[in-house]
């Protein structure tokens, strides 16, 4: 039997892909709502595929508790904050996990972290909570790395054909760990060392910041300058050795827009352009306001409840709204005051989590003379003429062209 150890975004398909591939799974955690509502048959979050899958897993038999199990192999994905003052990562959810796990181990049991962490994390703060209490890594525990690699969305596909790392102290035990691993995942699997597995999940998503910042980067200074930067960008792409990637409102979710403050905060005088692809990302939003300002003024637009914000996600088609750009945006525009004002619609977020939000389309529409595109759900790339004879700033350029589409 496996016990996976938080049942989030990562976590609890995990579990479900473990359980409905023959293994023994419990899946813990300590909120007491969330173990109920999936005893009770739900899921917790939308995502393609996720119901069918929870559904093979539950008549294969996994379970939910909120109680650690006494077993020889542990899962750990439990969230990895970071201090966004120091930019240093906050290992206490791990370190937590690990000490009770510890509790209730079988002897040489094998702890798989799969949360996301900063290089050496493992070894400051999770190993000498090991040694503290009197065990020898390699004889009593083992210790392994294996960081997700799955985006939101499209879990199930890429856990299912994503390549995997395992990271280990011993080759024979991130053997037996990519024997596991390999009860479902179909990519390849290589086994390395804890801190190289640590660098590279973390070296993965600082890779993709930069290059997105890149292209918010040139959105500002084609901005500055009367030019279109999505034509440069289409034309540019036709070089055979380049591909820049679309500006956008920001980045959001809980990989690109965390693992690589990681870096700065660990490496603070070496990881520069990292802190400046941080910063130009971080400012997007910002600049989103400013350029809904500009527009605004343009079309006599000055009250507020008459401009629409469309989509609360960090991307499109899945309903976590973890450090997504709206948000950030909503935040300066209450410091600002008159943000609150606008009204506010996603088709994915059923709670309300901001002022003015509404839940249906129709209601959305009513009384507005202009939208902010955010997110580009496919309810609007399937009728990107659904907001035709209002002003748009589409951030996402999906709205096509016309005299009242405005771009980045």
């Amino acid at each position: 039997m496996i016990n996976i150890i938080g049942l989030g975004y990562i976590g609890l398909p995990t579990a479900l892909m473990f359980a409905s591939h023959g293994v023994d799974v419990v899946g813990t955690d300590y909120n007491k709502n969330l173990v109920a509502t999936l005893n009770a048959g739900h899921t917790t979050f939308k995502e393609d595929g996720i119901d069918e899958l929870f559904a093979q897993a539950v008549e294969a038999g996994v379970k939910f508790s909120t109680e650690y199990q006494s077993c020889g192999t542990y899962i750990i994905s439990v969230p990895t904050p970071y201090d966004k003052a120091s930019k240093k990562i906050d290992p206490s959810y791990v370190v937590s996990a690990v000490e009770t796990v510890l509790d209730v181990a079988s002897k040489e049991a094998t702890i798989v972290i799969e949360s996301t962490v900063s290089p050496g994390t493992i070894d400051r703060f999770v190993r000498p909570a090991i040694e503290k209490r009197g065990l020898i890594i390699g004889v009593d525990v083992n210790l392994v790395h294996a960081p997700e690699r799955i985006i939101p969305g499209n879990m199930v596909h890429e856990l299912t054909n994503n390549n995997r790392t395992i990271g280990a102290d011993d080759p024979r035990v991130g053997e037996r760990v990519r024997e596991l691993y390999s009860s479902f995942c179909k990519g390849e699997i290589a086994i390395t060392d804890i801190r190289t597995a640590e660098m590279t999940k973390v070296v993965e998503n600082t890779f993709r910041d930069i290059n997105i910042a890149f292209a918010n980067e040139l959105a500002k200074i084609c901005r500055s300058d009367g030019m279109d930067v999505h034509e440069i960008i289409r034309i540019a792409n036709k070089h055979p050795r380049v591909n820049i990637l679309q500006p956008g409102p920001g980045v959001g979710g809980h990989c690109i827009s965390v693992d690589p403050w990681f870096l700065v905060g660990d490496y603070p005088e070496l990881a520069r352009l990292i802190r400046n692809a941080r910063e130009t990302n971080d400012s997007m939003p910002d600049f989103v306001l400013e350029r809904a300002s500009e527009i605004m003024g343009a079309n006599g637009i000055t009250d507020p409840s008459e401009v629409g914000i469309y989509g609360l996600t960090y991307k499109e088609d899945v309903d976590d709204v973890r450090e997504s750009p709206t948000l950030q945006m909503i935040e300066s525009m209450a410091r600002h005051l008159s943000g609150s004002a606008c009204k506010v619609y996603d088709p994915w977020v059923k709670d309300d989590i901001v002022p003015n939000q509404v839940h249906s389309l129709g209601e959305f529409l009513e009384g507005l003379r202009m939208v902010i595109v955010m997110v580009g759900h496919s309810e609007l790339r399937q009728n990107p003429s659904l907001f035709d004879g209002l002003v748009i700033l589409d951030t996402r350029n999906i709205c096509g062209q016309g005299d009242l589409v405005h771009k980045l």
